[in-house]
């Protein structure tokens, strides 16, 4: 059976296999076609040390080759190739301080995360589950391998990582493996805030959203993480998001919009600050008295429709639908500054003022009064409301 997805992998194998090795699929692609989800990366692994796959293939990039992974660029798409290894001591609850490669596949898998993570595939299609993983999959269970709070206590991460993809595959965490994390919660506070705001990342665009606050909570990492998640917890019910950005405008909402309370803790970034701020303005004006048609010009459909839904989820009062939204944004005379027939050269050749903050001004007020319908969008239009109805105001 050839899985059309792992098609450059599958060349990869061959070549490795042709230079004497072993190797085989790993991790979230295998689990993810069983699953019959979409399949995203697909990962080889194999017991060639890293300096045997770089002489392998023509074209590879080190990626991590301290920890055994080579980028393979040879077969159509880039594979990441990571030489079989166990990890040694884990010193700060997030990596091992070394690594060890070894030839045997099943001392690899023993380190792995979760069962349904530790599954592996043969280039004929064969499965190799050592710890059950497949019945896990089936009964929809997230299990620790081997030692819970051994896990956990090895790479703290992985406890959001369970939330994560109960979330992302609509999981019950298995009982050993929650009470292990509940009783490690408190070392997700050493984990990295970076690495924190990727696994929430993930988890805002996750089909089951409200699962995984709900298992946040209940493990108690709830507790070591700024959003007030417990007290929230019901008003997630509804959520469901494509952009990751919906879930960090909503998780500020919830919080009173404070949104350096928010980003200074999972260090957001400059875009996503900037959407968190244009979804609360517009959140604002729609809550308070409605949008106007400058409110519709100044921010973006997307923001536009995200304030809609949150202020329909904070079960605030809306005059119309949402599908109104595009069709009165597109009926403005404009949809950019840009359009707007008007600059500081035409007003200084209509005016005897020298250059200053007025031209800001009368272009502010001509893009508002365009916008309003106060005037039309063009040139002798908008020179006989500047010389009649702007000079005359001022």
């Amino acid at each position: 059976m050839r899985i059309p997805e792992f098609q450059s992998a599958y060349r990869v194998i061959d070549r490795i296999e042709h230079a004497g090795y072993e190797a085989v699929i790993v991790g979230g692609a295998v689990r993810d076609f069983l699953l019959q989800r979409k399949v995203n990366d697909v990962d080889v692994a194999t017991n060639a040390l890293p300096l045997e796959v770089k002489q392998i293939f023509s074209s590879t990039i080190d990626v991590g080759i301290e920890h055994g992974t080579v980028l393979v660029l040879d077969e159509g798409e880039p594979i990441e190739v990571t030489t079989y290894r166990t990890d040694g001591d884990y010193v700060d609850h997030r990596r091992p301080e070394q690594v060890h490669f070894v030839r045997s596949l099943d001392e690899d898998l023993k380190r792995r995360d979760f069962t349904i993570n530790a599954l592996s595939m043969t280039k004929d299609g064969n499965i190799i589950d050592l710890f059950n993983g497949q019945t896990d999959l089936q009964n929809k269970v997230l299990r620790a391998v081997g030692e819970p709070i051994q896990r956990f206590e090895e790479d703290a991460l992985r406890m959001l990582r369970a939330v994560r993809f109960s979330a992302q595959l609509g999981f019950s965490i298995e009982e050993k493996t929650m009470k292990a994390i509940q009783l490690k919660s408190q070392n997700i506070e050493l984990i990295a805030k970076e690495r924190i705001h990727m696994e929430l990342v993930k988890l805002w665009k996750a089909p089951n959203v409200y699962h995984g606050i709900t298992m946040l909570v209940e493990s108690g990492l709830s507790q070591f993480l700024v959003g007030h998640f417990e007290v929230h917890k019901e008003e997630w019910k509804k959520f469901q998001a494509d952009n990751s950005y919906v879930g960090w405008a909503y998780l500020c909402l919830l919080n009173n919009w404070d949104l350096h309370y928010i980003s200074s803790f999972y260090k957001l970034s400059n875009k996503e600050k900037n959407f968190i701020q244009q979804v609360e303005q517009a959140y604002n004006a729609l809550c308070n008295g409605g949008w106007t048609r400058f409110n519709l010009f100044m921010h973006e459909l997307e923001v536009l429709e995200v304030a809609y839904e949150f202020a329909l989820w904070q079960h605030k009062t809306v005059s119309y639908p949402k599908s109104q939204i595009a069709k009165l944004k597109s009926e403005l005379p404009l949809q950019s500054v840009k359009e707007l027939n008007l600059n500081g050269h035409l007003l200084m050749s209509w005016s005897s003022e020298k250059r200053g903050p007025w031209i800001k001004e009368a272009l502010d007020a001509a893009l508002i009064a365009v916008i309003n319908g106060q005037v039309e969008n063009n040139v002798d239009q908008l020179k006989e409301w500047f010389m009649y109805e702007f000079n005359n105001e001022r």
